[in-house]
Parts: C-alpha cells; structure tokens; sequence
C-alpha cells in the first residue's frame, strides 16, 4: 500500500462483562470473544470490562499472532478494565483517571472501586500514510436510575473532562477514534457536551450501511445477561455504546458500515456480553487540505448545550455540600459525645461518683460506637470535600467556556 492515501480500518468495540466469580459464563464468554477476533481480523479492537488481567493475558497469548501489538489500562483498585488490541504498532501511551468516580460507600455499584477512566493509545498506521491515530477506549460512570439520577453530576464531570481531554491531547495525531460504554444515551447532555466540543462524530449517525440491532441499540431486551426491569421504558433498548471519530489533519474519516452484534452469538446459545458489540469499518483518506479544527455544534447551540450541563454541575454541587455538612455534623457530634465520656470517665477516676458502680461495659460500647461514627463521618466529610472542589473547579470551567463561546463574534 506504499503511497495509497487510503486506508480501511475495521473496528471492534465491546464492553466485556469480564468480573472475575461474579459475571455469569465469564470464561465461555472470553473465549468466544477471542475465538472471534482472531477469527474476524480486525485492525483495532477496544475493550472495556475486563476486570480480571489473567482474562486480558489469556486474550493476549490467543491474539498476539493476529494483534501483535496490545495494551491494559491499569487503575482503581480492581482495574479500569480497557484494554487495546491493534494490528498497527502503539507507539505511547496514557492514562487519564475522572476526578469523580461515584461513592466508596456505594457497594453494589462499585464504580469508585474501578477508577472509570480513558485510555490513550497513539498508533502509527504505516501502510505508506504516515498518519497516526489516537483511539482511546473509555467508560463513564453507569446510570442506575433514569429516573432519579444520582450519579449525573459525576458522569457530566466524566464527560467534560474526557472532552478535554480530547480536545488538547488531538493535536498530537492525523485522526481520533473513541469507542466506548459512555452509559449515555444520544441525546443526553453529556453526549451532546462531549460531541460538541471535540467535534467527533458518531459512527451510527454517519454510517453509509447499518446491520444489527433497531436504532443502533447495544442494551436490548434480547439479551439473556440485561436486566429486563430496567429496559421497561424502552421496549427496543438503548444505545448507550459509540464508536465516535473525526480527522484532525490532512485526512478525512468516514463511516462505510456499522454493525451490532443481535443477542446471541453465531452458533452459540449465550451472548459476547450484556452489551452488543459495535463493529464499524472507517474509511481514511489523505487530502490536500488540512482540515479544520472546528466544533462539532454551531455554537448558539452549543451555548446551550454548556449552559444545560453547568446547571446539572450546580445541581450536584449544592448536593455536595449538603452532604459534606452533614458529616461534618455528625463528626462533631461523635466528637462530643467522646469528651462527654472522657469527663464522665475522668469524674469516676477522681471519685466524684463514690458509692455508684462504673457500667464498665455500657461505657465501652458507647465509646467504639462513637469512635466508629467519628472515623465514618470525617471520611464522609473529607470525600465530600474533595467532590465539592471537583464540581466547583468543573462549574468554574464550564462558565468560563460559556463565557468565551459567548464573546466570539
């Protein structure tokens, strides 16, 4: 292909459901994951969920002679679980952790266990182009509830920080691809921050030829691993996996085919995942021109899109702050329920008690369950802290992008 100034690149996104002891048929899953890659040949696959590394290593001895060049994302305490396959070689690459990542106290969920997160992996393409191509896997924070969003300010956060990202890191490369679980529907205001700002586009959108699943879904009823309560207001399913691209240089992207994969796999009576796969095949083309590096929205309507999400980080924020004051209340009540047993004690000791026996044992249950309500409360308080600077830094940014959005003639 020396001095072909085009390029076909076949893409494989997928979020893996890979837990370790919890996820269901997770090593019958795995394998037929790597039968298929290895089967299919694509030139770039993106994963997320692949919480066990012995999952990606056992991947990796399966693929490396069809993917010879690969990568894990490390971070959290169990992992991010990104990882990237990739038939062209990765010459760097980064990890960017989100300032907020959900609540340690919130068990069943387990996203701040995690560390959601984008990977960066810069790839030289070759084949005579000469371009490189930054192809970040990512995962933002899972909704729970669409109704009663807890979790929303957190996942604006995600996506104004992933959109920076983006946004400042591109300038190294020809071309961007992101594919990922954004856990964000199409016309969310975090997909539409995310969009607007960097420019990308969205591969289903663009797409010449689709196959797979009605609007481009990868959560659908179908599916044996979903929960079928949580699909009730959506009887097709919902799209909350994208494979987004734009061209930063002097190459033009576009999207040929896009398939999803539909329920169960080929020949198999179980699915890859929870999620459908998204396939895409983009088309690269070197041009005479540079192109530009405009935003992906007008921007009247991109005011409007910043000034939407600055109000859901306002709305997070004096949430925030509800909640730190109310740890630091209940530190300080822990506190002086402590010095009131330590001058009662001290009343004992010096015999202003004479004649009344010392409830030994009251006392010392009284005293560890304050203790444990003061180290709770003030790591509450300290966390809380912490996710009120990150929501005010957030806000602050999103006004002074509003405001030089606003200034532009």
């Amino acid at each position: 292909m020396e001095g072909d100034p085009t390029l076909r690149l076949r893409i494989f996104d997928l979020n893996c459901w890979a837990i370790r002891y919890l996820s269901k048929r997770r090593q019958e899953r795995v394998q037929l994951i790597g039968d298929t890659l290895h089967r299919e040949g694509f030139d770039l696959v993106l994963l997320q969920e692949v919480w066990s590394e012995q999952d990606y290593s056992d991947l990796k001895a399966r693929l490396g002679s069809c993917y010879p060049f690969s990568h894990y994302f490390r971070s959290g305490v169990i992992g991010s679980g990104l990882c990237v396959f990739s038939r062209f070689p990765i010459l760097d690459t980064l990890l960017y952790q989100y300032s907020l990542n959900g609540y340690p106290y919130m068990l069943q969920h387990g996203d701040w266990f995690c560390g959601k997160s984008v990977g960066l992996p810069l790839i030289g393409t070759g084949a005579g182009m000469g371009s490189q191509m930054l192809c970040p896997p990512c995962q933002l924070h899972a909704e729970y509830s669409r109704e009663k969003d807890a979790y929303l300010p957190h996942r604006l956060v995600q996506a104004w920080e992933l959109a920076q990202f983006i946004r400042h890191t591109s300038k190294a490369a020809d071309v961007v691809l992101l594919g990922g679980d954004l856990n964000m529907h199409p016309e969310d205001v975090g997909i539409r921050l995310l969009r607007g700002w960097t420019g990308l586009r969205d591969a289903f959108a663009e797409a010449t030829r689709f196959e797979g699943c009605e609007d481009g879904c990868t959560l659908i009823p179908n599916n044996c691993f979903t929960v079928k309560s949580e699909l009730l207001p959506f009887p097709l399913g919902i799209r909350i996996d994208y494979i987004l691209y734009k061209a930063v240089s002097r190459f033009t992207v576009k999207c040929e085919e896009l398939k999803t994969t539909t329920g169960t796999a080929p020949g198999m009576d179980f699915p890859f995942s929870d999620h459908e796969a998204v396939m895409a095949t983009l088309r690269i083309q070197r041009q005479d021109k540079a192109a530009g590096a405009n935003l992906g929205t007008t921007e009247p309507a991109l005011v409007d899109v910043v000034t939407e999400a600055r109000a859901e980080v306002a709305v997070g924020l004096r949430a925030a702050q509800r909640q730190r004051y109310s740890s630091g209340r209940m530190a300080v009540l822990a506190l002086l329920l402590l010095l009131l047993q330590a001058a009662a004690a001290l009343g004992t000791l010096a015999g202003l008690a004479a004649g009344q026996p010392f409830p030994k044992l009251s006392f010392s249950l009284l005293a560890f369950l304050a203790i444990g309500v003061l180290l709770l409360a003030t790591g509450l308080h300290l966390f809380h802290s912490i996710e009120v600077k990150m929501l005010q830094g957030t806000e602050e940014q999103l006004r002074m992008a509003l405001r030089a959005l606003q200034e532009r003639p």
